[in-house]
């Protein structure tokens, strides 16, 4: 799994987050996308890491200005009765 960071300038309000989720999930294959305007940020979890010249595209496509991208390996917190061994 792979967590992708995307630095967005221009999102001002709840909708513009819900503009860019949705735009993220109509081109790639996605686990969860999650946009927020006062942090001025995109935060996507996938199976794979991600073309970065198609986000560049799809975010130029939605009329904000992408200001950078990470990528890091991304694990999920579970919970388990059993613990660490």
């Amino acid at each position: 799994m792979v967590k992708t960071i995307l630095g967005i300038d221009g999102m001002m309000c709840p909708m513009c987050e819900a503009h860019m989720n949705d735009a993220i999930r109509k081109e790639f294959n996605v686990k969860k996308v999650e946009s927020s305007h006062k942090d001025k940020k995109t935060e996507i979890i996938s199976e794979t890491e991600l073309d970065s010249e198609k986000i560049k595209e799809v975010v130029a496509g939605t009329g904000y200005t992408l200001l950078g991208i990470e990528s890091e390996p991304y694990e999920k917190k579970g919970f388990s009765i059993f613990g660490k061994k």
